[in-house]
């Protein structure tokens, strides 16, 4: 059928694609950095680095849902997009870094402008992603 359109399943969602891409870079980051630095042995040690950015995660989710709710014109704010992506790497490492000195833990600065630097690359490279997928789905085909 010559200009159909692709389009997702019903029960598809780029939100809920997001999401997974964001736990996963914050595994990996943090999988990453403990063997990087020979820490990779302790299940207790990886969730003592993992938590806190694992919580500013669900803060970055938490703020993209406020900033979003109420929004008639569209969201905005959808979790899925690159502007989202910024704004979440930006929550997960702040409220993560802040856990961690509230926690006792380190938080020089070359580990923070790495930690940016892993976490927002991934994380957009994971929105680049979902939008190449997404422009596939859509586009006529032949």
């Amino acid at each position: 059928m010559t200009g159909a359109v692709r389009v997702a399943k019903p029960g598809a969602s780029p939100r809920w694609a997001a999401a997974v891409i964001d736990v996963v870079v914050v595994v990996a980051f943090v999988a990453i950095g403990r063997a990087s630095h020979h820490h990779a042995e302790s299940v207790r040690g990886f969730l003592g680095t993992f938590w806190p950015f694992a919580a500013g995660l669900v803060a970055g989710w938490v703020v993209l849902a406020c900033l979003s709710a109420g929004r008639l014109d569209g969201p905005p704010w959808a979790p899925e997009t690159l502007r989202a992506g910024v704004a979440i790497t930006v929550v997960t490492v702040a409220v993560g870094m802040v856990l961690r000195v509230i926690a006792g833990q380190g938080t020089a600065v070359p580990f923070v402008a790495v930690s940016l630097g892993f976490i927002g690359a991934f994380v957009l490279a994971g929105r680049g992603f979902l939008a190449a997928v997404a422009r596939r789905r859509l586009a006529p085909h032949g």
